[in-house]
């Protein structure tokens, strides 16, 4: 398994999650876990997904993943697994 820290935060808008939960189905990663919710207006989601079933580079999907949440207006990030279990044992 190739676990990535998925996080997308910003103004709550209609279909944040359909488009990134679209461009994972289309790349081929697959959502292991999800939880979202919306303080004050605001949208926040975490996602831990498996990206053994794409053949995209870990920067690419970060890359458009960036891009497409400048897109819809929210900040997307991703973190590889053990650096955000590196991060957070400090």
């Amino acid at each position: 398994m190739n676990k990535t820290i998925i996080t997308v935060v910003g103004k709550d808008t209609v279909g944040i999650i359909a488009k990134v939960c679209t461009y994972l189905a289309d790349a081929g990663i697959n959502i292991l876990d999800i939880s979202q919710t919306i303080v004050s207006g605001y949208f926040n989601m975490m996602m831990i997904v498996d990206m053994a079933g794409t053949s995209r580079e870990f920067n690419v999907v970060a890359d458009d993943l960036d891009e497409l949440g400048r897109n819809i207006g929210v900040v997307i990030k991703c973190q590889r697994e053990e650096i955000f279990d590196s991060m957070h044992r400090i």
